[in-house]
C-alpha cells in the first residue's frame, strides 16, 4: 500500500527546525505516511488551523482555543516559556499604562504572545492600538515608527538588544510570578481529528521521535537549525533551541498542562476567547 502523505506545518524558526530535523531528513520515519513540510510564520498557520486545512501543525495555544473541535494537541512539541518568554520592546522604557496607549507592533492576532499581553494589560485587544506584522519585521516596525512598541517572539528575544532598543517587560517572567512559577504555554503541534486514533498516535510518536533524534545528536540538529536562525550564529542558535525545546518539548506533563488550562482559562473568563473545553490530547 502507498503511504499516504500529510501536511506538516512548522515555523521557519530555529526550536521548529531542530525538532523536525530528524524527520525532514529521513532519519525517522512513520509506517503508513510520509509528510510534506510546509514551512510558514505562525499566524499563517494559526489561520490555517482555524480553517482546517493541514493535517499536523505547530499553533499558538491562543488559537487553540477556537479549534479545539477540529485538533487534538500533540503531548510532545510543546513552547514554554520557562520564566522566559515575549518580550516587549521600544525606544525607551515605558510602564504598562504607557505601552496601552502606544501603537503596539504585534507578530500576530492568534498568537499566544499577543493574548498574553492583552492579560499582563488587562485590556481585550479591542481597547488597544495595534498593528499585525510578521514576527521577523516588528524591530522594523518599531524603528521606522509605525509602531512604538514591539512584541518580539522567536529569535528575536535574544537579538533586541542590537536592534538598539530597549526591553520594556518580558512576559514570561510576569507570567511565572503570577503563577508558582508555572511556564507561560506559548505554542504546542496540533493534529487533526479527521485521522483515525491511532494514526494520531502514531504521528504523536514519530514526532516525538524526531526531537529525541535532535536532543540525542544536537551538533547535526543545530547545525541544520542554523539556516533558519536569520545571522544568529551557532552560539545563539543553540541557546535558542535550548530555551524551546527541552523537558517540556518531550513531554509538557501534568504542570505544562496546568500551565495551558491556567492559560485559556484565565483569558476566557476575561472574554478574550471562547469559553474552552476540556484540552484533548493525543493518548
Amino acid at each position: 500500500m502507498d503511504a499516504r502523505t500529510l501536511t506538516l506545518g512548522h515555523s521557519p524558526d530555529p526550536d521548529d527546525a531542530f525538532m523536525f530535523y530528524a524527520l525532514a531528513r529521513g532519519l525517522v520515519s512513520c509506517p503508513g505516511f510520509r509528510f510534506r513540510h510546509l514551512l510558514e510564520d505562525i499566524q499563517t498557520l494559526n489561520e490555517r488551523a482555524v480553517r482546517g486545512e493541514l493535517d499536523v501543525t505547530a499553533i499558538s495555544f491562543h488559537a487553540y482555543a477556537y479549534v479545539s473541535h477540529k485538533y487534538a494537541l500533540l503531548p510532545c512539541g510543546a513552547s514554554m516559556g520557562d520564566g522566559y518568554g515575549p518580550i516587549l520592546v521600544a525606544k525607551r522604557k515605558l510602564g504598562p499604562d504607557d505601552i496601552a496607549a502606544r501603537r503596539i507592533a504585534v507578530p500576530g492576532a492568534l498568537t499566544s504572545a499577543f493574548l498574553a499581553l492583552q492579560l499582563w494589560l488587562r485590556r481585550p485587544a479591542r481597547e488597544l492600538d495595534f498593528v499585525v506584522v510578521p514576527f521577523d519585521q516588528v524591530f522594523a516596525a518599531v524603528a521606522s515608527g509605525q509602531a512604538e512598541v514591539g512584541l518580539i517572539i522567536h529569535e528575536g528575544q535574544l537579538t533586541w538588544r542590537a536592534a538598539g532598543l530597549v526591553a520594556c517587560a518580558d512576559l514570561g517572567v510576569w507570567w511565572g510570578s503570577e503563577h508558582e512559577g508555572l511556564p507561560l504555554p506559548l505554542g504546542g503541534n496540533a493534529i487533526h481529528k479527521r485521522l483515525a486514533p491511532a494514526d494520531r498516535k502514531l504521528v504523536a510518536d514519530t514526532v516525538k521521535a524526531s526531537i529525541e533524534y535532535g536532543l540525542a545528536h544536537r551538533a547535526e540538529a543545530v547545525e541544520h537549525a542554523l539556516q533558519y536562525g536569520r545571522d544568529l550564529g551557532r552560539e545563539l542558535t543553540d541557546r535558542f533551541v535550548g530555551m524551546y525545546v527541552n523537558h517540556w518539548t518531550l513531554d509538557c506533563g501534568p504542570r505544562g498542562r496546568e500551565a495551558i488550562r491556567r492559560f485559556l482559562g484565565q483569558a476566557a473568563e476575561r472574554g478574550l476567547i471562547p469559553p474552552v473545553p476540556e484540552l484533548e490530547f493525543v493518548v
